[in-house]
């Protein structure tokens, strides 16, 4: 089993693999290629957090350690981690210089991106929201974070602030073996067979595979570590992405699409010292407890394939939903256009001309919203919806943003009127105007879900509620999908499925363009765009 190289530059081939010695002798492209999954991101946030960790029936926990300067190596049945507050010395400062805080990692890459044009290093990270760092062992000192500081606001950059938390105690794992209690920051455990059934804070007991390790992150709680196969890792996220009853050729086009995405986004958690989450915020993975034969088979049938444009691998983007229409990527985020992610009537009949009727335009978008036969997704809850909130309810949720975000209008008391200023040819909302007791709130793209209850996506139109005396009390949301619609609609291969659709041709649909391929040393992972 060979792990993967992390992100040190701009882009990572298996070709690079080879040339670093981390692609052995006879390996074979998709069948030994690690990832570092953090399967439990924040342990130790809250006081009672526990982890037991158990080997199966007739195996062994093998527990790494480092004692004395030494590995020692402890074997048990069961480890159960623990994390208490030790109280500190003297009192340190944790600080940092945060430069832009995003709903999105695609949006705070690119946000990384324009800091490091103006000469700082930076660092992407999630502490909540995603957040783009300077980067903390470069501006390691109180002086060297407040100059940069006051250089920005002198040159006219008001969304970087300083975060600054002093800390009198700090965070300590702990467990017991042979009844002694051992206080470690770095664990690493690993059983005979690989399998381990993992209990968080005495719920459901799940089990994974490959190895642990436990891991201070930079949030000062510890991050739970799982380096596994990438076609075991498979396993546990194709039956909670796509579905067990998804037809056959939707879940190939799903386990492809699955592995590219995983592949490529390898760089995501590099602040942290590992490369994907187990969540909404990657893919969202559950280990082998709700594992499928039949999606297994689907697994084992594509077996190294991926998609490709250029010999890199794409962004492989996919929601569930996308309302009848996908969204092209700078639809959503900010950044470089992917050729293949493009608006596409979401239909295998013309249902709609997008070039002779850009949803652009507002009329034309609406009557668009109003059909709803001819789809993929016809029929699915999502598809088409109405949701509504009062004035006081939407400026509750927004209030909520702004203070999430730092932003400068945080502390509004009332919404007096929303207003849509700008859509995109898949009509998606591009820009929308809050106004509110403090001032225009502008609202951009992805954002617009972040800052409003409603919307389940940003293709909707604004329909105002008034009371009898014809005023304004609240509006009604009315729109299409769910997700942000980029790529392939999940339950749009369903249906393109049922009508016999192969995955090749599932995929080339909602990524036109592509190459489907076998991964191998000549393939970019990812190449960072001008």
């Amino acid at each position: 089993m060979v792990r993967s190289a992390k992100f040190q530059g701009q882009w990572l081939g298996l070709g690079l693999w080879i040339g670093l010695g981390l692609w052995g002798p006879g390996a074979l492209p998709g069948n030994a290629v690690e990832i570092e999954v953090g399967i439990v991101q924040r342990f130790g946030e809250e006081q009672n957090d526990t982890l037991t960790i158990s080997s199966l029936p007739g195996d062994r926990l093998e527990v790494d350690i480092l004692s004395g300067g030494q590995k020692q190596t402890l074997q048990t049945d069961q480890v159960t981690l623990e994390v208490a507050q030790q109280p500190l010395p003297q009192a340190e400062l944790a600080e940092y210089v945060v430069l832009s805080d995003q709903g999105t990692f695609e949006t705070a890459e690119d946000s990384a991106k324009f800091w490091r044009s103006l000469g700082i290093e930076v660092e992407i990270t999630q502490p909540g929201r995603w957040q783009v760092w300077a980067k903390r062992d470069v501006y390691q000192t109180p002086l060297l974070r407040r100059l940069l500081l006051q250089e920005l606001k002198a040159k006219g950059y008001t969304t970087p602030y300083l975060s600054s938390t002093v800390r009198t105690e700090k965070a300590i794992a702990s467990f017991v073996v042979g009844g002694y209690r051992y206080n470690r920051a770095n664990v690493t455990i690993r059983s005979r067979n690989g399998l381990f059934d993992i209990q968080e804070d005495g719920g459901t007991k799940s089990r994974f595979a490959g190895e642990l390790r436990l891991q201070p992150n930079a949030y000062g709680t510890f991050t739970l570590v799982s380096d596994v196969d990438i076609e075991v890792y498979l396993r546990g996220v194709v039956p909670y992405e796509i579905g067990p009853n998804a037809p056959d050729n939707a879940v190939e086009a799903q386990t492809i699409i699955a592995r590219t995405y995983a592949l490529r986004n390898l760089r995501r958690f590099q602040a942290d010292d590992y490369e994907l989450c187990a969540t909404i915020h990657c893919q969202v993975y559950k280990g082998l407890q709700g594992t499928s034969p039949r999606i297994d088979q689907a697994i084992a049938r594509t077996k190294g394939l991926v998609l490709t444009y250029n010999n890199e691998l794409v962004d492989a983007l996919y929601s569930s939903t996308t309302g009848g229409v996908t969204a092209s990527f700078s639809d959503v985020w900010d950044g470089a256009e992917r050729p293949y992610l493009k608006a596409v009537i979401d239909s295998p009949n013309p249902v709609w001309d997008l070039k002779g009727n850009s949803l652009a335009d507002e009329q034309a978008f609406r009557k668009f919203i109003a059909l709803n036969q001819g789809f993929n997704e016809t029929g699915r809850t999502v598809f088409r919806w109405e949701r509504s909130a009062t004035l006081q309810e939407l400026a509750t949720t927004l209030q909520t943003y702004l203070e999430r975000t730092q932003n400068p209008l945080a502390g509004i008391q009332t919404v007096q009127k929303l207003e849509i200023k700008r859509r995109s040819p898949s009509g998606r909302v591009l820009e929308l105007d809050v106004t509110t007791d403090r001032g225009i709130v502008k609202l951009l793209k992805n954002e617009i879900r972040s800052a409003l209850g409603p919307p389940r996506s940003t293709l909707f139109y604004l329909q105002p509620n008034l009371n009898p005396q014809n005023q304004l009390t609240g509006y009604t949301f009315v729109g299409g999908g769910f997700g942000h619609g980029v790529g392939m609609s999940q339950y749009g291969s369903y249906n393109l499925a049922n009508l016999g659709w192969s995955a090749a041709r599932i995929l080339q649909f909602y990524y036109p363009g592509t190459t489907l391929q076998p991964l191998d040393e000549s393939i970019v992972f990812w190449r960072e765009t001008p």
